[in-house]
């Protein structure tokens, strides 16, 4: 079986066409042009700002003219992550995808349904003949996924909609009312080296094989983060046998949780043997530990070529040490919603190369505060270390409206449709582009749903073929009952 031969046939078609044009974050000119294409091949008004997002503007269909106009929001961009092993370049290749029983996955990298089905579905609204709907704009948002900056830099007065859907929610089951905020910490310093003695031998520690997943919706499972799991080992390592470190590598993305890290340390001859056997028996320990969430958990240890410098020892302390007290995981629970994780932090990234040292975090939050207080609590812990600590990126959250019309309208056709099932009302411990656009657009009555998506921002991400049938009919059904003016 193909995509051409799944059900919904426009969504799937165009999400082919939408996965044919490399769109990492930061890099999407050509998914931009490919909208821009879009839009104007279908003589419908099509707009783009000085920042790359795209509006497309749509006129009711008849008999909708006195309905309120609904903004149709979803983001181009995606992350690209992939396996090791897998050769691909995001940057100029389509993505690969497969059909797999109930789902839609791609050949080892990420498959792009988040948010390319919201893209593709606005895209089968905009060019459909027969599918009721009020007037609608369509906004195809960029660089969501490293910083939001399409949202925080939208064309002033440019939405003219009192309703907004946001098709970016990844369980079908539920309707999302509000969001956490975020920011960017990120803490450098430049070391001064040492040369590693002739008489060492260096070997390459690699901590692989974890499940990896969205650094904010995962955050609430406890996943395995390679770089916290490293940054112990080495920790404990150092009180069992004398040890230079010489580089860290793990993680990427800030909003992906770390699913690899490695790492090269030297030590006197005669001592590798011991160091092996000390390494596996901390690991042994923390193996353990993650076998029911990240059972595929590996360390590999290799020998390798005798590097040049390595940190001085009260610098690798240093640093180890603050590795293993930087905070990761879940902060605080909120105390209003039950199950909702409200403020936490992933250490995505630590990079030491040639003494250079870069980390870089995401902190999220649904209460300000509370991420302030967690960021500031980060910087501490890094400044400790001697490291220069930089904020950016922030965005706010979204607060949710429970008294809101187009939730009561979607609540109550989502019972219809389902036999009497009740969606789950919800808010989500990551970032939606709705807090920005609310707080950029006051009084606009904001909703998110989409379809079922699995394993988001890692390359085990895949697309329910069945959610997504069960989604397209809730969605023509929003859009045929959109309130009256």
């Amino acid at each position: 079986m193909t995509l051409q031969d799944i059900q919904p046939k426009c969504i799937w078609k165009n999400f082919e066409l939408l996965n044919a044009i490399p769109r990492p974050s930061k890099k999407e000119e050509m998914v931009i042009q490919f909208m821009i294409d879009f839009g104007k091949q279908l003589g419908l008004e099509t707009e783009t700002d000085a920042i790359g997002n795209v509006l497309i503007r749509k006129p009711a269909t008849a008999g909708m003219e006195d309905r309120q106009t609904v903004v149709l929001q979803s983001h181009l961009d995606m992350v690209h992550q992939k396996n090791n092993d897998t050769v691909f370049d995001f940057e100029t290749q389509g993505i690969q995808m497969y059909v797999d029983g109930d789902w839609v996955r791609a050949h080892g990298t990420t498959l792009g349904a988040d948010n390319g089905l919201g893209v593709a579905t606005i895209m089968s609204v905009l060019e459909s003949t027969d599918l009721p709907h009020p007037a609608i704009e369509a906004l195809f948002t960029i660089d969501e996924e490293t910083g939001m900056t399409g949202a925080l830099k939208l064309k002033k007065n440019w939405l003219k909609g009192s309703i907004l859907l946001n098709l970016d929610t990844e369980d079908d089951d539920e309707i999302g009312v509000g969001c956490a905020g975020g920011i960017d910490i990120s803490a450098s310093k430049v070391y001064h080296r040492e040369a590693v003695a002739s008489e060492s031998e260096a070997f390459q520690l690699v901590v692989k094989g974890l499940n990896g997943g969205h650094s904010g919706v995962d955050i609430i499972k406890g996943l395995g983060n390679a770089n916290k799991i490293m940054a112990r080992l080495l920790h404990d390592l150092e009180t069992k046998v004398a040890f230079g470190l010489v580089s860290f590598d793990g993680g990427s993305l800030r909003n992906a949780i770390p699913r690899e890290a490695k790492v090269e340390l030297v030590c006197e001859i005669g001592l590798g043997r011991d160091l092996v056997n000390a390494c596996k028996l901390i690991f042994d320990e923390i193996k353990k530990e993650f076998q029911t969430i990240d059972p595929g958990l590996v360390l590999l240890i290799d020998p390798i070529d005798l590097p040049k410098q390595q940190l001085s020892t009260d610098d690798q302390s240093a640093l180890l040490a603050m590795l293993r007290v930087a905070h990761n995981g879940v902060y605080r629970m909120s105390p209003d919603i039950e199950g909702l994780v409200e403020t936490s932090n992933n250490v995505a990234r630590v990079l030491l190369q040639e003494g250079n040292l870069l980390i870089h975090c995401l902190t999220r939050s649904s209460v300000e505060t509370s991420r302030d207080d967690l960021a500031n609590t980060l910087k501490a812990t890094f400044e400790t270390a001697g490291c220069e600590v930089v904020f950016s990126g922030g965005y706010p959250g979204w607060r949710p409206n429970m008294d809101s019309a187009i939730l009561k309208v979607l609540v109550e056709l989502y019972r219809q449709l389902n036999g009497g099932e009740e969606a789950k009302v919800v808010a989500i411990h990551a970032g939606l582009e709705c807090g920005i656009l609310g707080e950029r657009n006051p009084g606009m009555d904001m909703i998110s749903f989409g379809p079922t998506i699995k394993g988001a921002h890692s390359p085990d991400e895949r697309a329910s073929i069945s959610s997504t049938q069960k989604y397209w009919e809730f969605f023509k059904a929003a859009l045929a009952h959109a309130p009256k003016i």
